[in-house]
């Protein structure tokens, strides 16, 4: 045991990664965490490639991570965990279908946990998922899911101007055809880094492992909408949440494609010659009495250039709030406060002058810029902080929280249920719809 771990409070342990935000959270050594931490997964590719991935952390030159790993591999991994129960924090990224089933072990054991989205994908676990919330809480017990995009500068914006009403105004309901809240996501299966296909493993194209668009991504997006639509405020299900309609369609994969993104041979002449992955959905819903649009898509591969984009938009009776990614600021995203109707173009400028005067203790130098229909939100580059930094942020954010679970906010449990209802919710309601 290193000296690191003498004088530390918490230790981790990393069950069955299988996505590499499971070893993102050891990027960096973090503070009263100690050096060493355990490993419980099957033997196989998902466990060398986050071994990998932590070694990689470990051996280079600048600001290099001291990790000491204790690995356990095989596939009793979870009944050897249990039965050793060696740290305090476990922590759960890749393979979804039974995630759920690995977070009650953990909690059961006494364990906190930090989990990558989602942590469920059917309709049927969501009781299940109320158990383990209710139990973690009886025990003293937090359990976070990974919604690193509330540390993205630009939702922090939308959400201070949504909930400024000298901006925002009144919140408009919307309706089916017309909502108030509309967000549009679009990834891409073959990514490139240097020319070279970003790979992915076979059971990605799974939905029952991984889910449909809207249970898998489109999971941030629901979170986005209620943290922003109705921040610091416990959700009640059945009052407040509304699924209207939902809709899905695949993306057709020729096996030429799927060898791509692989990199496995795929050559079995059995094999059929297309995959119809189900990984589109488009959800109606309502938050509040407010109408949310969301529409989750993936495409096979970007045009040049192009990163994988997201749209939201919340209409208020003096102002729509927007976030737009477009190719004149390379994809950047930016956020935009747009007047309701032309007369309230001078008002909202003033009500946006005197917001950022307020926020200049908080975001040094954010300023607004006019163009075309309204304002666009100056955004200094030092808050531009990236994706691994936003995950390092809720890590720290999660941690402070488990040595003190009595400031986990009482909305958050709340958040968690009415999120994974939405998504399951919708995503059975689109089946039924085929």
């Amino acid at each position: 045991m290193d000296s690191n771990a003498n004088h530390s409070d918490l230790r981790l342990i990393t069950v069955d990664p299988g996505h590499f935000h499971a070893a993102l959270l050891q990027k960096q050594q973090l503070p009263g965490v100690a050096s060493e931490a355990n490993v419980y997964a099957p033997l196989g590719p998902d466990l060398l490639a986050h071994l990998d991935r932590v070694s990689r952390f470990n051996a280079r030159t600048e600001n290099p991570t001291n990790w000491k790993l204790r690995v356990y591999a095989g596939e009793d991994f979870l009944e050897k965990m249990i039965a050793e129960v060696p740290g305090n924090v476990a922590v759960f990224s890749g393979r979804n279908a039974k995630k759920l089933d690995l977070i009650e072990a953990a909690v059961d054991a006494g364990l906190h946990v930090l989990a990558d989205k989602p942590l469920i994908l059917e309709r049927a676990q969501h009781p299940k998922l109320r158990g383990v919330l209710e139990t973690a809480r009886r025990r003293n017990l937090v359990v976070a899911d990974a919604m690193t995009q509330r540390f993205e500068i630009t939702c922090q914006l939308v959400r201070l101007l949504v909930n400024d009403p000298a901006i925002f105004g009144e919140r408009v309901a919307g309706s089916p055809e017309d909502p108030a809240v509309r967000m549009e996501s679009i990834h891409y299966l073959i990514k490139r880094v240097a020319g070279v296909p970003n790979l992915r493993p076979l059971w990605f194209f799974d939905t029952t492992e991984q889910g449909e668009g809207l249970t898998d991504v489109g999971t941030h997006l629901v979170d986005q909408v209620q943290w922003i639509l109705m921040p610091d405020r416990e959700l009640n299900l059945a009052a407040d949440v509304s699924v209207l309609q939902a809709t899905r369609w695949p993306t057709v994969l020729t096996v030429d494609q799927l060898r791509q993104v692989t990199g496995l041979p795929l050559d079995n002449p059995a094999q059929p010659q297309a995959l119809d992955y189900f990984c589109n959905n488009s959800v109606r819903y309502t938050l509040g009495g407010v109408h949310i649009s969301l529409d989750i898509r993936w495409d096979v591969e970007p045009p040049a250039g192009v990163p994988d984009t997201e749209y939201i938009l919340f209409r208020g009776s003096r102002a729509r709030i927007e976030i737009r990614q477009e190719k004149e600021v390379n994809w950047r995203p930016e956020v935009h406060a747009l007047p309701a109707t032309p007369a309230d173009r001078a008002a909202l400028r003033q009500a946006l002058e005197n917001r950022i005067a307020a926020l200049q203790s908080t975001f040094e130098g954010l300023a607004i810029h006019e163009c075309g229909e309204g304002f666009r939100l100056d955004i200094p580059a030092r808050y531009r902080i990236g994706h691994e930094a936003h995950f390092s942020r809720l890590a720290n954010a999660f941690l402070e929280t488990v040595r003190d679970p009595a400031t986990e906010p009482a909305w958050e449990h709340s958040y968690l249920l009415a999120k994974y209802f939405v998504t399951t919710e919708g995503v059975a309601f689109a089946r039924r719809e085929l």
